[in-house]
């Protein structure tokens, strides 16, 4: 079995994923939302375990 999609990273999808949705609940342009949701994303993965894990 073979596939012909296109690899994708988990991290790429999860700056689309954030993109979108700022993109939607603001007036932002995509370019811009896009470039929002790849600081939201890099800020969430240096989010330290203790401050995720607090409960």
């Amino acid at each position: 079995m073979t596939t012909n999609g296109v690899y994708v990273s988990i991290h790429d999808r999860r700056v689309k994923l954030v993109a979108e949705a700022v993109e939607q609940h603001s007036k932002l342009t995509e370019k811009a939302a896009f470039e929002v949701a790849a600081h939201v994303v890099y800020a969430l993965d240096h989010v330290p375990e203790s401050v995720r894990y607090n409960g």
